[in-house]
């Protein structure tokens, strides 16, 4: 399919990468993944995403530094990033809002949610 999305999911959970793979399979995009921020750039910048999921809690590089430095690159200013993490209370979705975050869900979440966010923000 020509007009197929790509989604990049950042997370250091294999299980949380598998699934969230799946959901978004199923809902007709491309999915590329990657084991945590540092991976993440590295996809990123070799890739054409459409949008991110990103976990904030992994090694070698958190979730806050990967947005900062996606941010970084004017290239991906507009970029649509989607933090879904456990950690729900108001400082960390505040900080991943300043860190450059277009939307955060906290998990576990629903998976019709992930996917109806990301096809708000591919079509916004």
């Amino acid at each position: 399919m020509p007009d197929q999305k790509t989604i990049l999911i950042v997370d250091d959970s294999e299980f949380v990468r598998n699934y969230h793979s799946y959901v978004l399979e199923q809902a007709e995009f491309k999915v590329i993944t990657a084991v945590d921020g540092s991976d993440g750039l590295e996809k990123l910048f070799s890739n054409a995403c459409d949008l991110v999921l990103t976990d904030i809690n992994m090694s070698n590089m958190d979730g806050y530094e990967f947005i900062r430095r996606v941010r970084a690159e004017s290239h991906y200013r507009s970029l649509p990033i989607i933090i879904v993490s456990t950690e729900g209370e108001s400082k960390d979705k505040a900080k991943g809002f300043e860190a450059g975050a277009t939307l955060y869900l906290v998990k576990p979440c629903r998976p019709e949610l992930v996917v109806e966010n990301v096809r708000l923000l591919l079509a916004a």
